[in-house]
This record gives C-alpha cells, sequence and structure tokens, in this order.
C-alpha cells in the first residue's frame, strides 16, 4: 500500500471467540489467527482488500480505529504534532519490520499510522 491508503480497521472486542463468530456470520469475514498475535485475529473482507484485526478492548480503545500506512510514522507524527494534534501512542513495534502509532486529531479523532511490512506467511 501506498502513504496515506488505508491499510485496516481495529474493532475493540471483549471475546474473540464470539465476535469472529459474529463478525464471520453478518459480513463473511475470514478470520484468522496467526503465530505471535493470538490475541489480535486478523479479519478480511469478501474483497480480499479490506481488513483489519479483532483488537482487544481495553479504556483507553473503546471505539473502532482505522489506521493509515505511511511512509514514516516518526515525520507523521511530527507533522501531526506541528499542526495542533496530539500523539497517543509512540512508534511501537510490530514486528522487526512494522511498526505502529496513534494520533488524536483537532477534533477527538484516533488515527492509527503503520509503517513497514508484517510478515505472516510463516502460518
Amino acid at each position: 500500500m501506498a502513504h496515506g491508503d488505508i491499510t485496516h480497521v481495529d474493532i475493540p472486542v471483549t471475546d474473540h471467540q464470539r465476535a469472529t463468530e459474529f463478525y464471520g456470520s453478518v459480513f463473511g469475514w475470514k478470520i484468522e489467527t496467526y503465530p505471535g498475535f493470538e490475541d489480535y485475529p486478523m479479519w478480511r473482507a469478501p474483497n480480499e482488500v479490506s481488513g483489519g484485526g479483532l483488537a482487544p478492548r481495553s479504556a483507553d480503545f473503546t471505539q473502532p480505529r482505522s489506521t493509515v500506512e505511511v511512509d514514516s510514522i516518526d515525520e507523521t507524527l511530527a507533522t501531526v504534532t506541528a499542526l495542533g494534534g496530539t500523539v497517543i501512542a509512540p512508534r511501537s513495534p510490530i514486528t522487526e519490520t512494522s511498526w505502529w502509532a496513534v494520533f488524536r486529531d483537532l477534533d477527538g479523532n484516533e488515527i492509527g499510522l503503520y509503517e513497514g511490512v508484517t510478515d505472516t506467511s510463516a502460518t
């Protein structure tokens, strides 16, 4: 994907099995768990393009969050803060070749950022 593309949507859930059955039945999503990401089942829509994760719900994560791919999380967060946004979660590793972060925009919306490549082919 290119800089600015929405890569996925995280949906906060309290019960992965229940959510898997629900979203699989409602939308026909294919939902799989990958080694190393057992607490984060990944969903893929029938178009094989749209997707995301069923992320653990927490006090800080209660609403779905879109994640946008960027060339550089650090540069994007610098732009966000220069324009008045707030960093909620700084750049953190997912794997050795991928990272994520979250910021809050000027209207209070939380947007995720993704940089890199996450290889799940070993499954």
